[in-house]
This record gives structure tokens, sequence and C-alpha cells, in this order.
């Protein structure tokens, strides 16, 4: 039975993204609508040899069960570090929402994977803890991703709309939060005017090519892309990927896109033109808009890049800015929104709604794992 309570509480959102760089940790007190106050925060990066683990399992091969009790493990590990650092005890915490890590997402055969331990974590933090996020949402016609949107709406409350907040992670994606949509998204009917889906590639493809080329996993501030020449035609043959003549709201897998096109290039070159795929992705996505943005905000790791930034700010023609310029976290907002959407679990509330995953009605979803 759903936990009716309006009340805010304090919720731990974890998420460890498609970039597998580690793990986001953030406090949030909330109602699950329109309540919320942010709390602290906490990254933690995963080494390499954590890293390579939980590359060989993707799409379930090797050994799964045992990447996910560390993974699991490594959790319970930065949240009690969350919590300590900031004087707080696990009885001060509602509720954990773990997101865990997306292992295959194949929209298209109903299929999603994210691996982590939900009891396992409840009994190591003695908090209840919500995971399994997108499983009823797939169930119910769904695309099981993106599950950002209905938080990123209730943040874009006060804004001129209508406005696009972007994610750049490992795969890159998008909401468009339309006049009027906060109220409608928060509550029960989820009617309201909200896209969101996936783009494309975000930093997945020039993170692989860089640590191909030059043992680093990622190409920090764009240095390699900045020094090399985009080929147009290799960007022309990426672009020609049928997801983006898909109509939204559609997702993706972290692999469903590959750098074959560039494998000839230099490795300036290569880096350039994944850098303009992602943002010619963008610029694409925002043609499924049913009106155009009057600006983009942008989180996740992608906005730490100078080359994809300048790109978009001279593609799309409004105003580009990272997440802090709205006065948010921009590392932070999928843990956050994790913690927020483990709210809306207990209460019964939709975590999806039509123009977020496709699903055919709004639906809640989650598992819950009591403390023991």
């Amino acid at each position: 039975m759903a936990d009716t309570t309006n009340k805010p509480r304090w919720a731990l959102g974890m998420m460890s993204g498609t970039s597998c760089d580690g793990i986001d940790a953030a406090l949030v007190e909330t109602d699950g609508e329109t309540e919320i106050i942010i709390g602290a925060a906490l990254a933690e990066p995963y080494e390499p040899e954590f890293r390579a683990k939980l590359m060989s399992v993707m799409g379930l091969k090797g050994p799964v069960a045992e990447v996910e009790k560390e993974l699991t493990e490594r959790h319970a590990a930065v949240a009690k570090r969350l919590l300590g650092d900031n004087g707080l005890e696990p009885k001060d915490v509602a509720l954990v929402g773990f997101h865990g890590q997306t292992l295959l997402h194949q929209p298209d055969l109903g299929r999603t994977k994210q691996i982590g331990d939900g009891a396992l974590l409840s009994k190591l933090m003695g908090i209840d803890v919500v995971n399994d996020f997108r499983s009823n949402d797939m169930a119910h016609g769904g695309q099981g991703a993106p599950f950002v949107p209905l938080f990123h709406a209730a943040l874009a409350a006060s804004m001129k709309r209508p406005v696009a907040v972007l994610n750049i992670g490992g795969v890159a994606n998008v909401t468009w939060v339309g006049e009027g949509a906060v109220k409608g998204t928060a509550g029960a009917a989820g009617s309201a005017p909200i896209l969101a889906f996936d783009t494309g590639p975000g930093n997945a493809l020039l993170d692989d090519w860089a640590l191909k080329h030059t043992g680093q996993a990622v190409d920090k501030d764009g240095a390699l892309a900045a020094k090399g020449k985009v080929n147009d035609a290799a960007l022309a043959k990426l672009m020609s990927h049928p997801y983006f003549a898909k109509k939204a709201p559609k997702s993706l897998d972290r692999n469903d896109f590959d750098s074959s096109p560039v494998a000839a290039l230099s490795p300036e070159d290569g880096a350039a033109t994944l850098a303009a795929f992602t943002v010619a992705s963008i610029v694409k996505a925002s043609e499924h808009f049913p009106a155009p943005a009057r600006r983009w905000i942008v989180a996740g790791g992608g906005r730490r890049n100078p080359v994809l930034m300048a790109g978009l700010t001279e593609k799309l023609g409004v105003p580009v800015a990272p997440a802090e310029r709205a006065g948010w976290n921009g590392d932070m907002l999928e843990a956050q929104a994790f913690g927020y959407l483990a709210v809306r679990s207990v209460r019964g509330l939709p975590l999806s709604v039509p123009g977020t995953t496709g699903v055919k009605e709004p639906v809640t979803g989650g598992k819950l794992h009591p403390k023991k």
C-alpha cells in the first residue's frame, strides 16, 4: 500500500551512470512533488580496475553477480561517508533511492537491466531502499528511460518556459518543459506538456576514443577534440543512424552507436568528429520539441567539455549554460532525482508519464526493500 503522507522527508539518491566513472550520492528533502530542498552530496570516482570490471559485464556478460555485490558494497560505503561527513546517522534519512548500474537497455525488446542489490544495501545501511525504478514502466509499454525528467520539471517550476534540460552523460538525454508542466507533472494526472528522450551519444564514444588513444578515460577539457578537424563524411555516416528518424519519446543503450566511421582518422580528428556527432545529434533532437526552448541548461560531465558547449551554443542559437548558472549542481542532478523518485515511489505517484518514456499512462514503479 502506498504511503500517502505528503510531508517532506530526507532521501539519499545514488547513481552510477552510463559513463561508468563513479558513484554520485546526494541528499534531498522532498515531498516528491514540488517541495525540494537540496542537501549535501558526494562523488566517488571508480579506480580503473573496478571501472574495467564494470565494463566487462556490460550486456550481462561475465561475473555479473560478483560485480553486483561489489557495486552494492561500494554504494553503501559512499552513502555512509556522505552521512558521516555531514554529522548524520541512518535514522536521519527516510529512504535511499538506489539506481544501480545499467548493463543492458533494449527498449525495443522490452528489456532493461540494472544491477545493484537493494536488499543488501538496505541491510548494510539500516535504511529503507527503493531500487528497480524502470521495470514497471517497461511492463506498461514505456521505454524505461529517461527517468530524471519529472525532477527536471519540478526544478524548472519558477523559470520562463519552454526550457530544455540536457544531461550529457555516457548517453545524452533532454527534457523539454513547457508552460504549465510542473503542476500537472508532479501530481497523479501527468498530463502536462513535457517531452523527454535520449538524444544520442553523450560522452561514451568520446571517452572510449580518448581511452584508446591517450590512456585517459575522458577527453579532459576537450583538449584532444580541440586539436582536430571534423571529418564531414564520417559525421554524415554517424548521423545516418536510423535512431534519429524515430519519434520521441525514445531511448538508447550505451552501445547502440560505435565509432567505426572514424576508425581511420587521427586521434585528434576522430575526437573532433565524435564531439561534433554529439552536438549534431542534440541539435537534431530539438526538432522534436513542440516549441523551441528559450534556453538550454546543461548537466552531466559533458558540460565541462568546451568543444561540446561551444558547438551547442553555435548551433542552437539560444542561451546554453551549465546547470550551475541556474543554481543547480550539474554533477548531482541524477543522484538527486533518484532520491526524489524514491519518495514518489513510496507515495505511489507516477515516476514516468507518456511524454517522458512513451508509457501508455502515468505509472509508478520502484521496489521497496524495508530495513530489517
